[in-house]
């Protein structure tokens, strides 16, 4: 009787029954670890079977499992990432972004449907969020695009499938998470060969790996959308746009103001991450700090006037930066640099005086505390999830259940190809009854240095790993996404209709997931370039 592998089984169908009855997941982790770590110690030691039943080194290392969560710097994006997002949630510069793109393409025939899937990238960009985006775009833009005459079923799949981008585009809180897991697991699968200095990956491939799927997913989407106009136009009628407008020039200014703003701010963010010049943590902090500019301007426009002057400021404070040498302490400063260094300073206190204005004005409007407080909830949720995953995969090794997957997978019929198939299998399946966070921090552990060993490329594997939980999230009758959005939608709005909506934005996803299966360089080209993997 092989006690390790029934111990293993138990545990597993344990903490699965536990989270369908919906116990906290982080606690449930944490719970079930310890129950068959004690019951693993007891059989070994009490009952005299065999040393291995439990190795008591793996629970030895937890408090280093802890220190090493806090002291990773990756994880610090998380939280401001999160801030990013529920910022220019709060301060509806979502709600402005769907008005401008709706009256921008509204007028053509099939245009709110592509607006919708363009903000929801956008989105996506931002927050990363999958609840969120389909919660705020399924309460502003379902009702328009119900009353303007759109099909019910087309409406909510392209909510519903533009909201799950947040799975897949960069900068997004799932790859930083998925990122940093792959990078331990690559470094342990490489360790296992062998190979004693291992090739780092970052969460920065990953985002580079994930750019050009992403925006392919969106072209399908659009052209999904259009294909839709052209052969059902009853099916997304076009929106007549007021009179005048068509040469208003104040009209098309507003919609800019919406839209180049979080734009510029995306293009930062990911800019600085793929560019090199910060990492994915630098990167979340100067998302959060232009999303707080961002609320102060939206929350309060007549006191924002500082707040414009000090990204003004920030904007010659980096030209100055790449112009000169601002470094003090040198012994041949020129004169030029002195008083590049001198404008430096005074921009630099330019800005934080902005910045201070939009902390105000956020604040006075509510919206910073709520900010924060989502912030602070949604990061603990994820680091208290991280401690009770790792308790969890500990005492999965320990009962030497690495040993018993590895064998499992490698002796599949198939091979890597097999192995990489049930892998995503099982993987879809879940995403019908966990959230990523746990899939990400429990499986991917598990089964990700098995495959690494198998010779795949990390980048290649966290991208399918993405799109395809994406893909699960999407999927009827349990997908996270279509339960986000018949939280909001009108009682007009039928769940079938929900359903048969979105079937085909989860073939287009499936048409992806072969395609990026069939061609690695998808996502293994741009980090190439980029980063020279």
């Amino acid at each position: 009787m092989d006690i390790p592998a029934i111990l293993i089984t138990l545990m597993f169908l344990t903490l699965f029954g536990l989270l369908l009855l919906g116990y906290p997941v982080a606690f449930t982790l944490g719970g079930v670890a310890l129950f068959f770590a004690i019951a693993g110690l007891i059989l070994a030691n009490v009952f005299g079977l065999p040393v291995g039943v439990l190795d008591y080194g793996y629970i030895a290392l937890f408090p280093d499992r802890i220190f090493g969560i806090v002291m990773n710097d990756v994880l610090l994006a998380v939280p401001l990432f999160i801030a990013m997002g529920v910022m220019l949630e709060k301060s509806c510069v979502a709600e402005d972004l769907l008005e401008a793109m709706g009256q921008l393409f509204g007028a053509i025939r099939g245009g709110l449907g592509i607006s919708v899937t363009v903000v929801g990238a956008l989105l996506a960009a931002s927050t990363g969020i999958v609840g969120a985006t389909v919660v705020t775009m399924g309460l502003l833009s379902l009702p328009t695009m119900l009353k303007r005459g759109y099909d019910p079923g087309l409406a909510s799949g392209s909510i519903a499938a533009a909201g799950t981008l947040g799975q897949i585009i960069p900068p997004s809180i799932v790859l930083v998470l998925l990122g940093d897991v792959l990078s331990s697991s690559y470094q342990e699968a490489q360790r296992n060969l062998g190979i004693f200095s291992p090739t780092p990956m970052s969460v920065g491939d990953l985002f580079a790996g994930a750019l050009l799927p992403g925006l392919g997913l969106v072209m399908l989407y659009i052209l999904y959308q259009a294909g839709m106009a052209i052969f059902r136009p009853a099916s997304s009628p076009a929106i007549p746009r007021a009179e005048g407008t068509v040469l208003n020039i104040a009209f098309y200014g507003k919609a800019l103001r919406a839209l180049i703003p979080p734009i510029a701010l995306i293009i930062a963010v990911l800019g600085s991450i793929l560019s090199g010049i910060a990492t994915p943590t630098e990167a979340a902090a100067v998302g959060a700090v232009g999303a707080i500019l961002l609320g102060g301007l939206r929350c309060v426009p007549e006191k924002a006037r500082l707040v414009r002057v000090s990204v003004i400021a920030l904007m010659l404070l980096f030209m100055i930066g790449q112009l000169f040498d601002l470094r003090f302490g040198r012994e041949d400063i020129r004169a030029v640099e002195r008083a590049a260094q001198g404008a430096a300073i005074l921009l630099t206190i330019i800005f934080f005086a902005g910045l201070f204005s939009a902390l105000r004005n956020t604040w006075r409007s509510g919206v910073l505390k709520e900010v924060m407080t989502s912030t602070v909830k949604i990061s603990t949720m994820v680091y208290t999830i991280l401690i009770g995953a790792a308790l969890f995969s500990l005492v999965f090794r320990g009962l030497g259940g690495d040993a018993i997957i590895e064998a499992a997978l490698t002796n599949l019929p198939g091979g890597k190809i097999g192995a990489l198939i049930l892998v995503m299998l099982v993987m879809f399946v879940l995403g019908f009854f966990l959230d990523f966070i746990e899939i990400i921090f429990v499986v991917v552990p598990i089964v990700a240095p098995v495959l690494l060993m198998m010779d795949i490329s990390p980048v290649w594997l966290g991208v399918m790993m993405a799109i395809n939980l994406q893909t699960s999230f999407l999927t009827p009758p349990f997908g996270f996404a279509l339960f986000y959005l018949r939280g909001v939608a009108p009682d007009s709005l039928k769940t079938v209709q929900i359903y048969k909506g979105v079937a085909p934005f989860v073939l287009i996803q499936l048409t992806a997931l072969v395609l990026l299966a069939l061609f690695p360089g998808l996502a293994t080209w741009l980090p190439g370039v980029i980063f020279g993997l």
